[in-house]
């Protein structure tokens, strides 16, 4: 009786383990970085965690329910690996924490997740949002327009080539209207063509308190539509970008670069225009981009970037990236990578990744 009972356990282990995967997963990233063009400092060179993709680990995993029915989850954190710290103090799963359910209906998720803007920018930027030449040095990619809290998506499968996802996340607080943040994209792929456009409305109001007035805003808007369309020896990328309303494009860094302190507009166009092309053993980046500033400031940009992915393997990879940013009427940004707003006009990376 004994030797059936443990034949009935093992079949069940086996059954239930057949049914669930969990897989540990993660990216290690660092690189030299050397900066220039700071308002009245030196050349800075340093090691930086993550200039290509930012360094992480994770956990994901997934469990069939039956019936075309299955449930999943993410936890995924950030780390520095220059220091060896969480890149981000008194969190863990800083990046991703979800969990949902999906079937024929699509994916529906709960927890802190990507917004549909930010995953068509880094689906169509050829650098992929990381590296020097990121579109995040002039582009509103950071904060809340890159991820929120309190999240609840859904994500269709695809028809036909056409594919869309929406995004709501709760403000959580005495006015629900206040803080909160909608999104949604619509995407066709087919053949060498992929088209989205992705759009990103947030409300940065602050609700009353016993002690404190209520703090209201109009509504920051972003609304994108991007584009790549691969031709024999290489893939054309275009990206158009409209910025409006109050915290729509804020500045991931606000230096004082020209001895005019910048100010982030409320009114923009952001467009870039770029490829990518294997080429050797690795992958040839390039894109450059203009901010048309709209507003009485007229603080205009104009950069550009080019980096090269050499894959020693499936997983890991050295890279070199270099860009400048020419700016304008005051204008402050600086060269970012993927984890980094940088400090000056003109950057370089020069690093290695590896993903597990």
């Amino acid at each position: 009786m004994k030797k059936a009972a443990f034949i009935v356990l093992g079949l069940a282990a086996g059954a239930a383990q057949a049914q669930t995967a969990v897989t540990i997963y993660g990216i290690v990233d660092a690189a030299i970085v050397g900066e220039r063009g700071g308002n009245g400092t030196s050349p800075t060179t340093k090691v930086t965690s993550g200039a290509a993709s930012a360094s992480r680990f994770g956990f994901k995993g997934s469990e069939d329910l039956g019936n075309g029915l299955s449930a999943f989850f993410t936890l995924e954190g950030g780390s520095k690996i220059d220091t060896g710290a969480i890149d981000a103090n008194g969190t863990i799963f800083n990046r991703q924490a979800f969990v949902g359910l999906k079937g024929d209906f699509g994916a529906v998720a709960l927890g802190r997740q990507y917004t549909p803007w930010h995953l068509t920018l880094a689906a169509f930027d050829p650098f992929g949002t990381g590296y020097a030449g990121t579109s995040k040095n002039l582009f509103p990619d950071s904060g809340a327009n890159i991820r929120t809290s309190n999240t609840i998506t859904w994500k269709s499968t695809n028809l036909n080539g056409f594919d869309g996802e929406v995004a709501y996340s709760t403000g959580e607080q005495s006015d629900s209207s206040a803080g909160r943040q909608f999104g949604a994209a619509l995407g066709y792929a087919n053949g060498p063509l992929a088209v989205r456009l992705a759009y990103n409305s947030k409300n940065s109001d602050v609700a009353a308190t016993a002690t404190t007035p209520a703090v209201n805003h109009d509504l920051g808007r972003n609304t994108m539509l991007a584009a790549t369309y691969r031709f024999p020896l290489f893939k054309l990328h275009a990206i158009y970008n409209v910025d409006k309303g109050y915290n729509s494009a804020p500045l991931w860094n606000s230096t004082n670069l020209h001895g005019v302190v910048p100010v982030a507009s409320l009114d923009a166009r952001d467009m870039l225009l770029g490829l990518s092309a294997p080429v050797g053993n690795g992958t040839v980046m390039f894109s450059t981009m203009h901010k048309d500033d709209r507003t009485g400031f007229n603080q205009d940009a104009t950069s550009w970037g080019l980096g090269y992915l050499y894959n020693l393997s499936k997983r890991t990879g050295l890279y070199a990236a270099y860009a400048h940013i020419d700016n304008k009427n005051g204008a402050g940004y600086t060269v970012a990578n993927n984890t980094e707003a940088g400090t000056g006009s003109t950057g370089y990376n020069l690093g290695i990744r590896h993903a597990f």
